[in-house]
């Protein structure tokens, strides 16, 4: 949860028990494997699978799992999956875009429909929602990468659009179609980044009060449950006090 109500953009991914390790390795792997099927196996030929192993060594994926998702994207029995995209309000009106990877949409539209209902939510019609959001390359850095204007300034030098920094460190923005041009041009300046990745931004965020942020978690944790759902992300802002209380709940 740690820069929830400083970066408006919000993707919730659990990751501290080991169980909840298993599926993100998983899903992660399972982006690996699509990506590579759909393009080049070489990461560097390949600006979409790049992407995804970077995100599955930041997430700490060991590189044989790696290695195995890229080659099972070359073998004729690899599965097929369909990328789909829901979209849908949450508990006190915050709007809440989930991707999914599936090779049953039946089912998978079947269980995303259920958890948002089950949970206090509307599952809504393709683009019901997309339109408070925008579709832009995130790439982040601890503070060590430098002060804000030195940040500031590898950004422009590398084509972002924007930069926001704080204690925590740094968030940069680009056009989702630079991302990796972006990336590779920060990466020669700062190293290498925390995270680099694909994300909807939200235009316009709704505040929850403790109760709110409460029940949006659980619809969010049940959503990222399912092993079909790639990512969750809702345009809710929390105060610094609510995510206190949020943390000792």
């Amino acid at each position: 949860m740690a820069g929830h109500s400083k970066w408006a953009n919000i993707q919730h991914r659990k990751g501290r028990q080991d169980a909840a390790r298993s599926k993100l390795f998983s899903k992660l792997s399972k982006e690996i494997t699509v990506a590579a099927k759909m393009g080049d196996p070489d990461p560097e030929k390949n600006p979409r699978l790049r992407l995804a192993v970077k995100d599955a060594k930041t997430n700490s994926v060991p590189k044989d799992v790696i290695e195995r998702a890229i080659k099972k994207s070359q073998g004729g029995d690899a599965e097929t999956y369909d990328e789909i995209r829901y979209e849908g309000y949450g508990p006190g009106g915050v709007a809440v875009i989930v991707e999914a990877m599936t090779d049953n949409r039946n089912r998978t539209a079947s269980n995303v429909r259920s958890t948002f209902t089950k949970n206090g939510g509307n599952l809504g019609e393709t683009g019901s929602v997309a339109f408070m959001f925008d579709r832009k390359g995130q790439i982040t850095y601890g503070p060590e990468a430098g002060d804000a204007d030195t940040v500031m300034m590898a950004a422009i030098e590398a084509g972002a659009e924007d930069v926001e920094s704080g204690e925590d460190g740094h968030v940069i923005w680009c056009a989702d179609t630079d991302l990796n041009d972006v990336s590779t041009a920060l990466e020669a300046d700062l190293g290498e980044s925390d995270s680099t990745r694909l994300v909807w931004k939200p235009t316009t965020t709704t505040e929850l009060d403790l109760e709110g942020a409460q029940k949006l978690m659980k619809l969010i944790d049940a959503l990222e449950d399912d092993d079909d759902v790639q990512t969750v992300t809702a345009n809710f802002e929390i105060s610094d006090e609510v995510m206190e209380e949020l943390g000792a709940a």
